[in-house]
C-alpha cells in the first residue's frame, strides 16, 4: 500500500461499518451467539482500521531533533496494537461468548435473517479483500500470498489483508454453525461456531503479531530490494569492493549503510565527490532510499 493512498484501509472500513450494523440487527432478531461474535468482530475491525489510519498519519511526521529519522516506524506500533485487539477483543471475546452459550443454550429465532446477513457480509468482505489483494499484486505480482505475508515490510497492508482473510473464514464458520442449528434444532452448533470464529481470529492475530514484532525489532529491506541495491553498488566503477552492506526498513523508507573500498584517488576531495555521486544516483534509482551512510575503508586482504 502506498504511503499516501491507503485505499485498502478505506475499503475495509467501509465494508465493516455496513457489515457490523447488519450483524447487530441480525443478532438481536435471532439470538445467535455466532452472529453476535461476528458483530463484535466487525466492530473491532472498524476500530482497527481507524487506528491504522491514525498510525499512517503519525508515521508521516517530519523529522525532529528527538526523532531525527522521522516517525516512519510508528505504523508498526499501531499495527501491533491492532493485532492485539484482534486477538483479545475479537478472538477471546468470541470464545468467551461461545462457552457461555454452551451452558445456557437458547434457541435461535429468525434464522433465515442470520443466514441472509451472513451471505451479504461474505460479499462485502470479499470486495474488501479484493481491494487488499489488488494492492498486494500491484507491488509483488510474482509472489505467493504466503511468501508475501512472510517477506512484506508493509505492516498496515499486512494487517488489513489478515483481517479480511480472517473475516471471510469466520463468516464461513458462522454460516455453517447457524445452518446446522437450523437443520438440527440444536443451539450447541451455534455456540461451537462462536468458539470456532474466536479461535480462528486468535490464530491469525498471533501470526500477524509475529510478523509485525519482527518489523518493530528492525528488518532489512526486502530480499529483492537488498539484492538490487547490492548489485547497483557492485556495478559502480568508483567502488573496488563492498566490505559490508546494511539495509534497514524505516516505515515506507529505507536506510542504507555502506562500507566499501574505493578505487585510488589522487585527492581525498575527489573520493568524497565520487561518494556523493554514488549516493545521489542510488537515491535516484531507488526512491525509497531516504538515508545513505557511506564509509570508505580498506578491505582485509
Amino acid at each position: 500500500m502506498s504511503g499516501e493512498s491507503p485505499k485498502a484501509i478505506f475499503y475495509a472500513l467501509a465494508a465493516n461499518l455496513g457489515i457490523a450494523a447488519c450483524k447487530y440487527v441480525a443478532a438481536a432478531f435471532t439470538g445467535s451467539g455466532s452472529m453476535y461474535a461476528e458483530a463484535i468482530h466487525s466492530t473491532a475491525d472498524c476500530g482497527n482500521q481507524l487506528l491504522l489510519l491514525f498510525g499512517l498519519r503519525q508515521s508521516r511526521k517530519a523529522p525532529t531533533p528527538v526523532h531525527p529519522m522521522g516517525s516512519g516506524r510508528a505504523i508498526n506500533y499501531y499495527s501491533l496494537v491492532v493485532a492485539l485487539l484482534l486477538f483479545f477483543v475479537g478472538g477471546a471475546f468470541s470464545v468467551y461468548e461461545g462457552v457461555q452459550r454452551l451452558f445456557a443454550r437458547e434457541p435461535l429465532q429468525h434464522v433465515y435473517i442470520a443466514l441472509a446477513v451472513l451471505g451479504i457480509s461474505v460479499v462485502l468482505e470479499a470486495l474488501s479483500l479484493r481491494g487488499a489483494l489488488r494492492e498486494i499484486r500491484a507491488r509483488e505480482p510474482n509472489k505467493s500470498l504466503w511468501r508475501w505475508f512472510r517477506e512484506t515490510r508493509e505492516s498496515d497492508l499486512l494487517v488489513v489483508a489478515g483481517e479480511d482473510i480472517a473475516a471471510l473464514a469466520g463468516l464461513a464458520i458462522a454460516f455453517v454453525a447457524v445452518l446446522l442449528t437450523l437443520i438440527t434444532g440444536n443451539p450447541v452448533w451455534d455456540a461451537w461456531g462462536s468458539i470456532g470464529v474466536g479461535a480462528l481470529l486468535m490464530f491469525i492475530a498471533a501470526l500477524i503479531a509475529r510478523e509485525v514484532k519482527s518489523m518493530i525489532v528492525g528488518e532489512s529491506a526486502s530480499p529483492e530490494m537488498r539484492r538490487d541495491i547490492e548489485a547497483f553498488l557492485r556495478a559502480r566503477s568508483e567502488i573496488r569492493s563492498i566490505i559490508n552492506l546494511i539495509t534497514l526498513q524505516w516505515g515506507k523508507e529505507i536506510v542504507v549503510a555502506v562500507q566499501a573500498e574505493m578505487i585510488d584517488y589522487a585527492e581525498s576531495r575527489a573520493m568524497v565527490e565520487a561518494i556523493n555521486v554514488i549516493e545521489a544516483d542510488l537515491q535516484a534509482k531507488f526512491p525509497q532510499v531516504r538515508w545513505v551512510f557511506f564509509e570508505p575503508d580498506f578491505a582485509v586482504r
